[in-house]
């Protein structure tokens, strides 16, 4: 049975493991432990997925708690694709930010397809400035 919580300790081995059995970790910094633990801390909404102990899912969002919730990562180990997890991430997400609240996210190219299976719908003026990674 999975189980699905509220984890604001989460730690950075458990996240970087986890971004890398969903492939997510080919487009996050997993190399810069001081970064991934920023992303952690300062994340507004880390939810995850548990299978018994193991971490199978993550969602991790910044947000207003009244106009927008960026959700930012959505990892879901490849293993256990396909069966709502990441559906039920996303709805959690949601929900604990509050409905009223924009839910925007830049899907990977590998999952482009995913979002409109789960209800979500395409926004086509999305404009990044690009990350510069330390040095």
């Amino acid at each position: 049975m999975i189980r699905y919580q509220l984890e604001p300790q989460l730690g950075v081995d458990d996240f970087i493991d986890v971004l890398i059995r969903s492939t997510l970790a080919e487009r996050r910094p997993v190399h810069e432990r001081s970064t991934i633990e920023t992303m952690l801390r300062k994340a507004d909404i880390l939810l995850t997925a548990r299978d018994e102990a193991r971490l199978i899912g993550v969602s991790r969002a910044i947000s207003d708690f009244s106009f927008c919730t960026y959700l930012s990562d959505l990892a879901v180990d490849e293993s256990y694709q396909g069966r709502g997890i990441g559906r039920e991430l996303v709805r959690m997400t949601h929900l604990e930010a509050g409905l009223n609240t924009a839910l925007i996210l830049l899907a990977a190219p590998k999952a482009q397809t995913y979002y409109p299976h789960i209800g979500m719908t395409k926004h086509d003026s999305a404009w990044v400035i690009p990350r510069i990674p330390h040095v």
